[in-house]
């Protein structure tokens, strides 16, 4: 297994990047990138020097990942989304020693035109609908949309919008997978 490159793509030296990933056109990794396996960033993608990306990571075009932004496994970020790393960027004002962490956990998906606020977590297997605007952290299964987001319901990690009630307890077996999701306090997981 190898790992892709394209010709019109800018791969800094000592960029750590996993096998089998794809890097495509007009794409810039900076040196202290560290990326998995299998992963792959669309056209136009920046990555950050202090950006973790987990293995099989999907990146749609146009999409910058800023320092102190982490992806977990499995991630997929959809065409022309945000991170942003300052809360409150001002042309005048330097605030390069007050990035925030943004955290990405496994399985999440990033609908295209999203835009993450620096400092939030999303939890496992979220989804965030296109053109959401996340300023506070997600629970795992979520589902969210609108500006700014809200919970409107549950997904499964298939992919599926999950028959749920936001609130109280409650069981529904997912028809793709056959894996029962609770929702028990408020959280949604997988019934062991």
């Amino acid at each position: 297994m190898s790992i892709t490159i394209h010709s019109t793509a800018i791969v800094d030296d000592g960029a750590q990047i996993g096998e089998g990933s794809r890097i495509w056109h007009w794409t810039h990794i900076s040196s202290g990138a560290k990326i998995g396996r299998d992963c792959t960033f669309g056209q136009n993608v920046f990555v950050g020097n202090r950006v973790v990306v987990g293995h099989n990571c999907k990146v749609q075009n146009n999409v910058s990942i800023y320092d102190n932004v982490t992806l977990e496994d499995d991630v997929f970020c959809g065409p022309s989304m945000v991170f942003t790393n300052v809360y409150n960027p001002r042309s005048a004002v330097s605030r390069k020693d007050e990035y925030r962490n943004t955290l990405v956990k496994r399985g999440v998906t990033i609908g295209a035109n999203a835009t993450i606020v620096c400092g939030t977590t999303l939890g496992e297997y979220s989804f965030v609908a296109a053109g959401a605007v996340i300023n506070k952290d997600v629970k795992p299964y979520a589902l969210m949309v609108g500006v700014p987001a809200k919970q409107v319901g549950w997904m499964s990690q298939f992919g599926e919008r999950l028959s749920l009630p936001l609130t109280g307890d409650a069981e529904f077996v997912c028809p793709h997978s056959g894996m029962t999701y609770q929702l028990r306090d408020g959280q949604c997981g997988i019934r062991t």
